[in-house]
């Protein structure tokens, strides 16, 4: 293979421009394609939200390098960025760079990868041809010739839908005017379309926790406004994290913040609740809800938006005619599975890993970044930093680099294990387990759908996301 070719970068959020820049550090060629008008498109799609993790823990060492190389200023440490800031003040300044800009594709959407002349299916002189990059311009169709491939898409743009079974709710496509997935920016442009209105909110990670924190605010303004959260969990409890304990505080405060909405009655919880059906009113624009609980029947009625955050996906779709594997429950490359598997390990902490646990059967092809942890939400940028630092010295035949992965990380807080809290293995997670115990919330009943009934749930505080 021609190894004076590019290596092509799929995607133009942090990992994948931490990726570049550590191929700008050994003056390797690349080429980056972003689907959006500019570097961390999908980034801005939430940029109304403060990450949990401060700057320390988001910005790439050799991206820094090049930065202050330029006369940056790198922003206080401990400060917590917004998404717009993380953009504006570290990816945009980046992507200016005189080393990277001539190498970025924007307004790209890659269509398809494979080895030049050949399918998935052939095997004699694999490794020796180079791979083809199909990609969408501007509504042309163009090629691009690469020696290695860093798939850095990430799974923002591919959420799980409603529907308990990981496929779309009967109705769901039907009624997607008033359905958003994601965090919206409630409190900005869009808050005519929640103030004053009955919204669902469906999921139980953080991203359906910082939609409660905004339309908690938006209540306290508009006290018209109805807030219904809807979570699969059997325990509302479960969702809330691990408060004091979390080594991101503001990753703790907001399991914290939705105990105290549930608390104070602003948000009324229906758990377990399976959604598989949204249904019109007949004569109206309100929605309901249909679904189960508890092996019953249950029905949200009357419902003006339906907010949905239960987690995300990878896209393979483009990687057809790649030899790539896959988790087959998670999604995630096959060698992190058992460590970041949301049924044994609540906090997600992965030991430090690189190029040789992200190793695909495709020679020279990484997935990389919140995509190579699958379905799993527990994903850190710093993570997939050390994970394109290691790819990328290896592409350029530094072993000894790839192998000598360290990773500095904030604790997650409270791991457990099969539902436990405790555990005589630290490896479960990383950090040495803590106890946490909270006092007993009230819970809504599921048996009924404006909830007022209360019952009393002393269950422990388990798993912890991260954004």
């Amino acid at each position: 293979m021609n190894h004076s070719l590019p290596t092509a970068i799929i995607g133009g959020g942090p990992v994948a421009m931490a990726a570049a820049a550590q191929l700008v550090k050994r003056n390797k060629p690349f080429v980056l394609f972003e689907k959006g008008a500019e570097v961390g498109s999908s980034v801005l799609s939430w940029k109304h939200v403060r990450m949990f993790s401060p700057w320390e823990f988001n910005i790439d060492a050799a991206a820094k390098e090049l930065l202050l190389e330029s006369g940056w200023q790198s922003p206080d440490k401990d400060q917590l960025p917004t998404g717009e800031e993380l953009v504006r003040q570290y990816l945009e300044p980046l992507s200016n760079l005189e080393q990277v800009r001539p190498f970025l594709k924007l307004e790209s959407t890659v269509t398809a990868i494979h080895r030049k002349g050949l399918d998935k299916m052939k095997t004699a002189g694999r490794e020796n041809v180079p791979f083809i990059i199909e990609y969408e311009q501007n509504g042309n169709v163009d090629r691009i010739e690469a020696s290695a491939v860093i798939d850095a898409t990430g799974t923002w743009l591919t959420p799980n839908p409603i529907g308990a079974s990981g496929n779309y709710a009967d109705g769901e496509k039907q009624h997607a005017e008033q359905i958003t997935y994601g965090i919206p920016d409630i409190l900005g442009s869009i808050r005519e379309r929640y103030s004053g209105k009955n919204v669902v909110v469906i999921g139980s990670g953080h991203s359906a926790i910082q939609s409660l924190t905004l339309l908690h605010e938006l209540k306290l303004q508009v006290p018209e406004t109805t807030i219904h959260w809807v979570l699969r969990k059997p325990r509302v409890a479960d969702a809330f994290g691990g408060g004091e304990n979390d080594g991101l505080p503001a990753r703790g405060a907001l399991g914290t913040r939705a105990q105290q909405y549930v608390q104070n009655g602003n948000v009324r919880v229906h758990t377990p609740f399976l959604v598989y059906q949204i249904k019109k009113l007949d004569g109206t624009s309100a929605l309901n809800l249909l679904g189960s609980s508890m092996g019953k029947d249950y029905v949200i009625d009357r419902i003006d938006e339906v907010i949905v955050a239960t987690g995300a996906r990878p896209d393979f779709d483009f990687l057809r005619e790649l030899r790539y594997t896959a988790d087959s429950s998670i999604e995630s490359v096959p060698q992190l599975a058992e460590l970041i598997d949301p049924n044994i390990h609540s906090c997600g902490t992965v030991r430090p890993h690189g190029e040789t646990e992200l190793r695909q059967p495709e020679k020279n092809f990484y997935i990389v970044g919140s995509k190579s942890y699958g379905r799993a939400p527990t994903f850190l940028l710093a993570t997939g930093y050390e994970q394109v630092r290691s790819v990328v010295a290896a592409l350029d035949g530094d072993f000894e680099a790839a192998r000598e992965v360290k990773l500095h990380l904030p604790e997650t807080g409270v791991c457990s294990v099969s539902q436990s809290l405790t555990t005589d293995d630290d490896s479960c997670c990383g950090p040495k387990p803590v106890k946490l115990s909270i006092k007993p919330i009230p819970v809504v009943s599921s048996s009924s759908c404006c909830g007022p009934k209360i019952e009393a749930d002393t269950s422990s505080c388990g798993p912890s996301t991260c954004s």
